[in-house]
């Protein structure tokens, strides 16, 4: 019985040790209230910041053990336009193709014990977002913005496993 318990709290411990060693993400979100395009009820426009904030976080499975990735978004712009409906009840987002693609300003910084090994700014964008092969489903919300982070994530911050 005693070995029992003994194997348990090791295993406890690695399982806290591992834990620990999985990269911690954090975005953060600078005036959002002046983004471009964002819907207009709060918790429309919560709900899509969150997508993308989740997005990174799931992104950030890919860096290596300890290392920590730090976001500030200064502006985003998502791809469409918004268009008033009154008969949906919510705002309808128009994709034609032209000026309208994702865009987004970022800050970012890549950390292991405190260090700083990367960081940057950043200016994505995809203006061929309609033209460019897109590895997520069409009703995937905001498929063309996790697109073009995913992009920019692989060339800038670790390559990105195929999932």
């Amino acid at each position: 019985m005693k070995t029992f318990m003994k194997t348990m709290a090791l295993a406890g411990l690695l399982a806290l040790a591992a834990g620990s060693a999985s990269a911690a993400v954090s975005v953060t979100w600078v005036h959002p209230e002046n983004f471009h395009d964002l819907p207009f009820p709060t918790w429309e426009r919560k709900e899509m910041l969150d997508q993308i904030a989740d997005h990174f976080k799931k992104l950030g499975e890919n860096l290596p053990p300890g290392q920590d990735l730090r976001i500030e978004i200064t502006d985003f712009d998502p791809a469409g336009r918004l268009i008033p409906s009154i008969r949906l009840g919510r705002d309808l987002r128009v994709l034609s193709g032209r000026a309208d693609w994702p865009r987004m300003e970022l800050n970012y910084a890549v950390e292991q014990n405190g260090q700083v090994l990367k960081s940057g700014q950043a200016q994505l964008q995809d203006m061929n977002y309609q033209q460019t092969y897109n590895h997520y489903f069409d009703s995937e919300p905001l498929r063309y913005e996790k697109q073009m982070i995913d992009d920019w994530f692989g060339k800038t911050i670790a390559p990105v496993r195929k999932r």
